[in-house]
């Protein structure tokens, strides 16, 4: 049966308005219908769809509601980098950012556009055909999850826009504050922890693993990049997304120079409270798009933007006592338990004290008053005390002599600023363990809060950290917990079903929490011993050799590691895993292409920078870095001080040796690697076939003559 063409322009019709009048509220603060009257157009599109099903669409607003529960967030690799921005803490600072624009550029004139930092969580959103079609967390920069469901649910951002062509916009999803006070007081109503901050709720709100819930939150988002170059300039690009229903901030303001960009900082300063959501700072770009390619990137921060960050802020309080919480690898943290104080939105009634050394040297004490702040506006922290509030009567404060979680004496190192506790089953340890290896940057296990890992360990449900992938045989036990539900059961074991097999090998070392050990290191040690079977294989004192070898890595690192495998509680914990089920996918590498391409180098000596960004430069062209001298090493690029056994494994594997300005010259495409013969080819050069390569300059007129 053919549907009615009147049918169908009315559902046009009603999509496109209510859309409009979404795009009023949330994005302009300015309805334009009372609720009831915009309840009657939703309503009247609910029937339309209900009498004719053909019409609905996954951009109908009517499917704003959520999708239902999904198992995962599939990993989605971003075309271009999310990059983070440098940062600027004064006048001084923002200045030196403006020297550098300005060597960079010439003469060229330039101007800058400034906006607002706001406090949320990083969004990519992508429109193709004017329709959603997909949307990602920020993640490591490179590769981000994939929440369109999630997305979707955001009545302040279009399902459609008049434009069919590709559209991949950057943005900020946030919850304004008022929002944030309603949804925290529903949460400790049901006797649910607050949110801390808007940004956490917003990050929160926007990884729960069932959109029906984050179709509940009033999430907003403000977009402010563009990766595709449809204009000229960052500011024609916001005042193109504003026709186009697309929400931004709408505070930009040009600046014809940095002074006006101080200028800016300083009317935002006095008019961010005002605002209905937090901001942190400025962000101040050049508003050329052209500009910005010729300054380029280093290897974490964009050149031609930097955030100016407001100056954190700071309250008295009165500290009340001084405890030690026990951390995962045995060190006892100080912490302040402080009179609760308003600070920069939230309720402050603890901070981290550090280590005894800060103790010491500021002479905190127990019924001091003191001066706190939020670091980042994130993190509390104790700056100093008011002396002159200091109470007669007071003493300095004692370190404990015993663990406060499982009573053994700890001991204090010697040149190091904590104590320890070194008992290897102390609960302490275990449920700080536990908590980091749930985390998002380890196993990321979703549903694993600080309350419920206490109760697994109370109740004797796990023991170690392998039991977190053994819970699914104790489900009934998790359910009689206090004020935990069934559906708060499933979604947590749907969640350790995801990460039993869908993590890396090097988010389980990082998970792991072995001494030194972050996930820059867990990375490079999974690059070599690529499972778990690989790594308790491996003797110790090899394994330790040849991880020491690794640049990046050296040999505190290498010992520790050497010494956690040594352990044979910590082997039966890696087999326990495998035991479990648990099985990981091999992080792939991007395939870049570039002046570099099919080139390998070493890098040896010292340079002007460090050699992780020299690294990033050559993975960025296109090249691939060995961290010592191989038979396929292409190149070794020396710089300053080199040594002698490096130059002579190059002769040896015929590598050649290079210096930085003969390494600029490949950079910039003026020259191209042949392989020693017979050695450094591709599997495919090696069966037969051959790459075709532009001629360039011959390779021996690019290597130097080091002496010894």
């Amino acid at each position: 049966m053919t549907l009615d063409p009147t049918l169908r322009e009315r559902h046009q019709t009603l999509c496109r308005a209510i859309e409009r009048h979404n795009y009023a509220y949330y994005v302009l603060d300015a309805p334009e219908l009372s609720d009831g009257e915009y309840d009657k157009l939703f309503q009247e599109l609910r029937a339309l769809e209900a009498e004719a099903p053909e019409l609905q669409t996954p951009n109908s607003p009517t499917q704003r509601v959520g999708a239902p529960l999904d198992e995962r967030f599939e990993k989605v690799r971003r075309a271009a980098r999310m990059y983070s921005l440098d940062n600027a803490y004064d006048a001084d600072e923002l200045r030196e950012f403006d020297r550098r624009v300005r060597e960079g550029l010439g003469d060229t004139p330039y101007a800058y556009v400034a906006e607002p930092k706001i406090d949320g969580a990083s969004i990519e959103v992508t429109y193709e055909g004017g329709n959603l079609v997909l949307a990602t967390t920020r993640g490591d920069g490179e590769t981000g999850e994939n929440v369109i469901a999630n997305v979707r649910t955001m009545r302040a951002l279009p399902l459609r826009i008049d434009d069919a062509r590709r559209w991949t916009l950057r943005g900020e999803i946030y919850i304004r504050t008022m929002d944030l006070e309603a949804i925290n007081a529903q949460r400790q109503a049901r006797g649910e922890a607050a949110f801390a901050n808007p940004r956490n709720a917003a990050a929160g709100s926007l990884r729960l693993l069932d959109p029906r819930v984050t179709a509940e939150r009033p999430l907003r988002v403000a977009f402010y990049d563009l990766v595709e170059t449809h204009f000229e300039s960052h500011q024609a690009m916001l005042a193109a997304l504003a026709e186009l229903g697309l929400p931004t901030h709408r505070e930009e303001r040009r600046c014809a120079s940095i002074d006006e960009v101080l200028a800016y900082i300083g009317d935002f300063d006095r008019r961010r409270e005002e605002l209905a959501y937090e901001t942190d700072g400025v962000v101040v770009k050049v508003d050329a798009l052209d500009q910005r390619t010729s300054l380029g990137f280093t290897a974490r921060f964009p050149r031609w933007a930097t955030a100016y960050k407001y100056a954190a802020e700071q309250a008295e309080t009165v500290l009340r006592a001084i405890e030690c919480d026990v951390g995962r690898t045995g060190a006892l943290t100080p912490v302040a338990h402080l009179d609760p104080v308003s600070l920069s939105g939230t309720t402050v009634a603890r901070a981290s004290l550090h280590n005894l050394d800060m103790i010491a040297d500021k002479d905190i004490r127990v019924g001091d008053t003191v001066r706190i702040q939020k670091a980042g506006e994130i993190i509390p922290q104790v700056l100093g005390v008011v002396m002159e509030k200091r109470p007669t009567d007071s003493t300095p404060w004692e370190p404990p002599t015993v663990c406060p979680a499982c009573g053994t004496p700890v001991a204090r190192e010697e040149g190091v600023a904590a104590l320890r506790c070194e008992n290897p089953a102390c609960p302490g340890r275990l449920k700080a363990g536990l908590w980091y290896f749930t985390r998002r940057g380890a196993m990321d296990v979703d549903g694993f809060g600080k309350s419920l890992v206490e109760q697994l360990l109370d109740a004797g449900l796990v023991a170690d950290l392998a039991d977190v992938f053994n819970l699914h045989t104790k489900r009934d036990a998790i359910v009689a917990l206090d004020r935990i539900g069934d559906k708060t059961v499933d979604n947590l074991l749907a969640a350790i079903d995801v990460a039993r097999t869908g993590r890396t090998f090097d988010q389980l070392i990082t998970a792991l929490g072995i001494p030194l050990v972050g996930s820059v290191a867990a990375r490079l040690i999974a690059e070599r011993y690529p499972s778990i079977q690989a790594m308790l294989a491996a003797e110790p004192t090899e394994l330790q050799g040849e991880l020491a070898a690794i640049h990046g890595i050296g040999d505190k690192i290498a010992e520790s590691v050497s010494d956690f495998l040594a352990g044979e509680a910590s082997r039966a914990l890696l087999q326990k895993f495998e035991d479990h089920g648990v099985t990981f996918v091999q992080r792939e590498r991007a395939v870049v292409e570039g002046p570099l391409s099919g080139m390998s180098f070493c890098v040896t000596g010292t340079f002007d920078r460090k050699r992780d960004v020299i690294h990033a430069e050559i993975r960025a062209a296109g090249g691939t870095v060995h961290t010592s001298v191989k038979k396929n090493t292409t190149y070794l690029l020396a710089g300053a001080k080199v040594g002698a056994k490096k130059t002579e494994a190059a002769e040896k594997k015929g590598a050649k040796v290079i210096d930085e300005a003969a390494y600029r010259v490949l950079l910039a495409g003026g020259a191209t690697a042949a392989a020693p013969d017979g050695e450094g080819q591709s599997e495919s050069d090696r069966d037969g076939e051959t790459n075709s390569e532009p001629e360039g300059p011959n390779v021996e007129q690019l290597s130097i003559k080091l002496d010894g």
